[in-house]
């Protein structure tokens, strides 16, 4: 009797360890009331603040640019590479134009000619050229002079009848030549000392201007020859290849550069939503990438023109027939530095939005 008793108060103390065990570690591992409360009011706060979402994309201070070139030829050389800084102006790579090069030196050429002649033209003769011209002149004279002399002397001995009429003849003709040759060589000189004509330096300014419009025009395509960054920024692509051709007809972009020195995100709000966005309001940004993690920021800038989507949500229910209004959000201070391009659910928010 007694042994089935002890038995017993056994079997008690042993069922209420287990009681007690079986309690401490489900009561140990499972959260508490209140913690499961307050996740849950965390979620549905979270959940009642959003209006509505809409598909983003990450990018930098600017769009990202496609630069392609502006001549046909092949890619002599690329001098840039993925991920380089790069400031506006530099040199991203050049197209072979040998053909222009030489171009550009005959225009060259035909420009100096043609601003000599100018040149030449205002300056008039040269002052060798003018003594010449003077020294004529006074030959000229004095051999008419010499004529007149003589033919005076000769009238006065045809008088006389000293002389034949044939001489005297001879005479007056010998005046003629003098008189004409002296006329000439005056002529000669006025015309060596006088400035050039109005329609001469019209035409010789002219000829210069087009020449030095055939320059311009050489090294315009010579620069075109020569590709480089529209803006300050990183090289995000490089798709020339030294030793390609490229064709102006087709046209297709070398390079992508983007402004990266800060991250925003560019979200397509549906027509259907274009009412309930407005500046400043607060959204909190998704993607997969983050893990879980929400980003928080504002919108910085609305779009004033609806267009096409261009945002590929990969959801087959999403209709493209659609257009969207675009809006730029600025992250909150302290944001990770996403990939540009990366693409993300924006959730806009309720609330009272502070219009920046």
């Amino acid at each position: 009797m007694r042994l089935n008793k002890a038995h017993r108060r056994w079997a008690f103390v042993a069922l209420a360890i287990l009681l007690i065990a079986s309690a401490v570690v489900f009561f140990g591992t499972s959260p508490s009331k209140d913690a499961v409360e307050a996740h849950g009011s965390a979620v549905e706060a979270e959940s009642a603040d959003v209006i509505f979402a809409s598909p983003g994309r990450v990018e930098g201070a600017s769009d990202a640019t496609d630069v392609g070139a502006a001549a046909d030829g092949i890619l002599r050389n690329v001098y840039v590479e993925e991920g380089q800084p790069v400031k506006r102006g530099a040199l991203l790579a050049e197209i072979a134009c040998q053909d222009l090069e030489a171009r550009l030196q005959t225009a060259s050429a035909e420009a100096d000619a043609a601003r000599q002649a100018r040149t030449r033209l205002l300056r008039g003769a040269r002052d060798e050229e003018k003594k010449m011209a003077a020294d004529k002149t006074d030959a000229a004279r004095a051999t008419f002079q010499e004529a007149k002399s003589r033919l005076d002397m000769q009238r006065a001995l045809f008088e006389k009848e000293e002389i034949s009429r044939a001489v005297y003849d001879q005479a007056v003709r010998d005046l003629s030549v003098a008189e004409a040759n002296l006329r000439a060589a005056m002529q000669n000189q006025a015309l060596v000392a006088a400035p050039p004509l109005q329609e001469d330096s019209a035409r010789a300014d002219a000829e210069v201007s087009a020449a030095e419009g055939r320059v311009r025009a050489a090294r315009e395509q010579i620069g075109k020859c020569s590709i480089l960054a529209p803006i300050d920024g990183i090289v995000l692509r490089v798709y020339a290849r030294r030793g390609e051709s490229y064709s102006t007809v087709m046209p297709r972009p070398l390079f992508s550069i983007a402004d990266t020195s800060v991250r925003r995100i560019k979200a397509e709000i549906d027509e259907r939503d274009v009412e309930r966005v407005s500046l400043g309001q607060k959204v909190s940004i998704q993607a997969d990438a983050l893990r879980g993690k929400r980003l928080r920021g504002s919108v910085i800038r609305i779009s004033d023109v609806m267009g096409r989507k261009s945002i590929d949500s990969g959801d087959p229910a999403d209709r493209r027939d659609r257009d969207v209004l675009e809006a730029v959000i600025d992250l909150d201070h302290g944001a990770p530095s996403l990939p540009i391009g990366l693409r993300v659910t924006v959730q806009f928010l309720a609330g009272k939005s502070s219009a920046k």
